[in-house]
């Protein structure tokens, strides 16, 4: 349980971040007793990888906090985040512990699918609220948005770790953000199908 719980939290984050519980997992694997990298992952603990992964971090970073630049970004990341959530959800033995019988042990795709599916809901509730955000507040709140995003990822991967019975109060405010995003989305398309809406009398109502 303890197991599926932590890689239900990496997943999350990966859907906000795709790099930042890579790097966590990766790092923690080798500094730590904390994470134990099941066989085949010994790669995410390569110090060159996680320099490479560090990299695109820092380009995540700069690219999400630029009003319009953050949406092309999430259009890319629409294929890389979710990659990333079936990776660390698959790399903490999630997908083995997830039952207690052995058939997610012998259909190792199965904890893939379930990262990638989780990761990817989140993703696509990011990219949704982003355009809301930066049409409500000018383009000012992508910044802060994306600041808020990072240390949501860097503390869901810290939290699914380390105490991971705490994932389930974390997803919370997440959900609440959510729910927040798809309203604000579909107030701003109302707003635009009536400014493109033909005038009373014009001749493309006739």
């Amino acid at each position: 349980m303890l197991a599926a719980l932590t890689g239900l939290g990496l997943s999350t984050a990966a859907g906000l971040n795709a790099y930042i519980p890579l790097l966590v997992v990766g790092v923690l694997a080798n500094v730590t007793d904390a994470v134990r990298l099941p066989d085949g992952y010994g790669w995410l603990s390569n110090w060159g990888v996680l320099a490479v992964i560090a990299v695109l971090l820092a380009a995540e970073m700069v690219l999400d906090k630029v009003p319009a630049v953050d949406s092309v970004n999430d259009a890319i990341q629409t294929v890389v985040r979710p990659a990333s959530g079936g990776v660390v959800f698959s790399a903490t033995s999630a997908a083995a512990e997830l039952d207690r019988s052995t058939w997610m042990t012998e259909h190792p795709w199965a904890g893939w699918l379930l990262g990638i599916v989780l990761a990817l809901a989140v993703h696509a509730l990011k990219a949704a609220a982003r355009p809301a955000i930066n049409a409500g507040t000018a383009g000012v709140g992508a910044p802060v948005a994306s600041t808020v995003e990072d240390a949501g990822s860097l503390g869901m991967s810290l939290v699914a770790v380390f105490a991971p019975l705490l994932v389930v109060v974390a997803l919370v405010p997440l959900v609440l953000f959510g729910w927040w995003a798809v309203r604000k989305a579909r107030r701003i398309r109302a707003r635009r199908r009536g400014r493109t809406a033909p005038p009373s009398g014009h001749p493309a109502e006739r």
